[in-house]
């Protein structure tokens, strides 16, 4: 016969630190705020860089030689965070 499963005694958790969530949420929007602190041609050349960067990463995957693969997820992402940043400022000229 099953013998019915215990519960786990109940753990108490300490108290999450507001300071190191407060941090978390900031952190992401740091790289935007120093992106949005550019002009249009200084974004335009840092994407051409990133573009330049991530057609030299792939290269370097084709070949193993890539050193850090995880550098092609942060181009990739970078070059979204300024084409929505263009995107951003082209609806509100637009306007």
């Amino acid at each position: 016969m099953a013998q019915p499963a215990k519960k786990a005694p109940a753990s108490k958790k300490a108290p999450a630190k507001k300071a190191a969530k407060k941090s978390a949420e900031t952190a992401g929007n740091r790289k935007a705020d120093d992106l949005r602190a550019k002009t249009e041609d200084q974004l335009e050349t840092q994407l051409g860089e990133l573009k330049r960067e991530q057609f030299n990463l792939r290269f370097q995957s084709a070949t193993n030689q890539l050193e850090r693969p995880a550098r092609i997820r942060e181009v990739r992402r970078e070059i979204a965070r300024i084409k929505t940043l263009q995107g951003e400022r082209a609806r509100t000229a637009a306007k």
